[in-house]
C-alpha cells in the first residue's frame, strides 16, 4: 500500500490545521462564556473575569479543566498549520513557532487557578496559585501581542493596520481590566471588568480566524498570498 502523501492530501491537511484556529475562536466564547458561566449560578460576564470561571471553588472549574487540553491542541494544530502554509515567509515561520509554544505553555493554567472572588475578598494572603496566574496571564500577552506583531510583517500594508489595531486594542483593554484588580481585592464592585477584559481578548480570537481564513490553500494545493494590500 503506498503511502505517499499527494498535494491533495497535504493541502486537506493543511487546511484542517488552519481550521484549528477558527474553531479555537468560536469555542472560547461558547465554551466559557455559555456552557461554564451557565454551570456558575449568579456568575456576571460584565463584571467577573473570565479566569473566575475556572478559580478555586467555581462550579465550573472541573469542566473547565477537564476542556483545557482541547485548547492546547488547537493551537498547537493552528501553530503546524501556518508552519506548513509559511512557505518562505519568515515571519510566518516564526508566528507559528509562537502559536506552539504558546499552545504549550497554556498547559500550565492547570497549575494555577485563580483563587475565588470570595476568598480574595474575604482577605486570604496572596497564594502561590494567585502568582503564578498572574505570571502565566502577563506570558499570554506577550505571547498574543508577540503572534500578531510578527505575522504583521508577512503581509501588506492592510494586514499591517489591522494587526496594530488588534494589538492596541489587546495592550489598552487588557491595561483597563488591571486597574479593576485593586477593587477585586478591596472587595468593592468590578461592573465592567468582564466586559473590559473580554474586548481585550476578542482582537486575538478574531485575528487567529482572520489569518487562518487568509492562509487557507486553495483545493486546488495553491495557497493564498494573503497580500493585504501593499
Amino acid at each position: 500500500m503506498s503511502t505517499t502523501v499527494t498535494p491533495a492530501t497535504g493541502t486537506r491537511l493543511t487546511r484542517a490545521l488552519l481550521g484549528c484556529g477558527v474553531l479555537y475562536a468560536v469555542l472560547y466564547a461558547f465554551v466559557n462564556d455559555v456552557l461554564a458561566a451557565g454551570m456558575y449560578p449568579g456568575y456576571d460576564r460584565f463584571a467577573q473575569a473570565v479566569s473566575e470561571l475556572s478559580a478555586t471553588g467555581s462550579p465550573a472549574k472541573a469542566f473547565l479543566r477537564a476542556t483545557l487540553p482541547m485548547w492546547s491542541v488547537l493551537m498547537v494544530g493552528f501553530g503546524i498549520g501556518i508552519l506548513r502554509a509559511a512557505g518562505e515567509r519568515r515571519p510566518l515561520r516564526w508566528t507559528g513557532g509562537l502559536v506552539i509554544a504558546h499552545g504549550i505553555v497554556a498547559l500550565l493554567w492547570l497549575a494555577f487557578p485563580m483563587t475565588s472572588r470570595t476568598d480574595i475578598t474575604a482577605g486570604r494572603p496572596v497564594a502561590a496559585n494567585d502568582v503564578g496566574h498572574i505570571v502565566l496571564t502577563a506570558v499570554t500577552v506577550a505571547f498574543i501581542l508577540s503572534q500578531i506583531g510578527v505575522s504583521a510583517a508577512a503581509f501588506g500594508r492592510r494586514f499591517r493596520l489591522y494587526a496594530t489595531v488588534s494589538a492596541v486594542t489587546v495592550v489598552v483593554f487588557g491595561a483597563l481590566t488591571g486597574l479593576q484588580a485593586p477593587k477585586l481585592q478591596a472587595g468593592e464592585p468590578t461592573p465592567w471588568m468582564g466586559l473590559l477584559e473580554r474586548i481585550g481578548i476578542a482582537p486575538w480570537l478574531l485575528w487567529m480566524a482572520v489569518l487562518a481564513v487568509m492562509l487557507m490553500p486553495a483545493r486546488d494545493g495553491r495557497a493564498a498570498t494573503g497580500s493585504g494590500g501593499r
